[in-house]
């Protein structure tokens, strides 16, 4: 099985609170996710970052880049567009 990719989407600008605005990570959470090695600690990472983006708000994009980015890698996205 794929290793579940970074939920980082290259935008990298940290400007809501220390925040990025792509993908909602602060700089010690990208820290965090990059010593995370078993897939189930990084898939809960991404349901936890999820539940971030869910209560910042305006992270509806990073789901649809964070998905391609998945499928290149060949790993399976932890959600499914059409339930967005």
């Amino acid at each position: 099985m794929p290793k579940t990719p970074s939920p980082c989407i290259d935008v990298c600008k940290f400007k809501r609170e220390g925040h990025c605005i792509g993908c909602s990570m602060t700089k010690a959470q990208k820290a965090l996710f990059k010593q995370l090695k078993k897939n189930t600690h990084r898939d809960g990472f991404i349901e936890m970052l999820m539940a971030q983006q869910n209560q910042m708000g305006a992270y509806g994009g990073w789901r649809i880049a964070y998905a391609r980015k998945c499928s290149k890698k060949g790993a399976k996205a932890p959600f499914e567009l059409d339930k967005l």
